[in-house]
């Protein structure tokens, strides 16, 4: 089965997240996932749209959001990364379609983000694989009155 994964990929520092976009497409090639779209957005907060925006296509089936969200002098950075996790469920939710997380933050420092850029991107990535490929294993298994275990 083939998966087909949009990205949407915050522009807020970008230096971190150039690094996660390229991280995530490389690590989607070796999962035999196809990345047909990237849709940046200039920020986490813009994230959701894009999400949504890429969830109503047929071929689409699931959407990594990447970002970092770096602590500043206020909780802006809380704000921010907390709305914008909220919404990615819900359009999730609403599409039936899996809407992973790769963000860092809120609380993180530049140098942590850096650090942690390569891991959040593929984490992302592998769960919307998971997540697809399982689906569609359930939506083809019949109940037989035994325990099933998807994954």
């Amino acid at each position: 089965m083939n998966v087909r994964l949009g990205l949407v990929i915050a522009e807020f520092n970008y230096d971190i997240t150039k690094i996660m976009e390229e991280k995530a497409i490389s690590h989607a090639r070796f999962l035999n996932a196809e990345v047909p779209i990237v849709f940046k957005v200039p920020g986490v907060y813009d994230s959701p749209f894009a999400v949504s925006k890429l969830l109503r296509l047929n071929y689409i089936d699931a959407v990594s959001v990447l970002g970092a969200v770096i602590q500043g002098e206020t909780k802006h950075d809380e704000l921010v990364a907390n709305q914008a996790a909220r919404m990615l469920i819900d359009l999730s939710e609403k599409y039936g379609k899996p809407v992973t997380l790769g963000i860092i933050g809120p609380g993180a420092s530049r140098m942590q983000a850096l650090e942690r850029s390569e891991e959040y991107s593929r984490r992302a990535v592998e769960a919307a694989v998971k997540l697809v490929l399982r689906s569609k294993m359930l939506d083809e298994v019949k109940y037989e009155g035994k325990l099933l275990t998807i994954g």
